[in-house]
């Protein structure tokens, strides 16, 4: 019998979902980093969000927004900001019925594109 995908044992949609919503809920109030997302379209960026973490842990759905490098680029992300961001996606897995294994590896699928979030470059996808 094949293991279960990450995007399964969270879940699956309903779990993503899940997870976005009580992720952005600690980033929203977070004084760091809630300016950042002042002027967000909050679907949009939920939706965003659902197909990046559906598609990194494993589910169905393909990410369709624009390329990591370029959605971030200019907007003065730091890796203390990128830090802080991972800090609450942390204890928001927490809260999840996973292992520390699991969360480990959501968190490293996460941090892949850390360089493509943080700083001024625009090169690249």
């Amino acid at each position: 019998m094949p293991e279960s995908s990450l995007y399964e044992r969270i879940g699956g949609e309903q779990g993503i979902a899940n997870l976005i919503d009580q992720f952005y809920l600690r980033v929203f109030e977070d004084p760091e980093l809630a300016p950042f997302f002042a002027h967000a379209p909050v679907d949009h960026l939920k939706t965003m969000q659902r197909e990046f973490f559906s598609q990194a842990l494993g589910g169905p759905f393909v990410y369709s927004g624009g390329p990591i490098r370029e959605v971030h680029h200019g907007r003065g992300i730091t890796l203390d900001h990128f830090q802080r961001f991972t800090e609450h996606l942390l204890t928001t897995l927490e809260g999840f019925q996973l292992s520390t294994a699991e969360i480990n590896q959501i968190i490293s699928r996460v941090n892949v594109d850390a360089d493509k979030i943080v700083g001024q470059s625009n090169s690249g996808g």
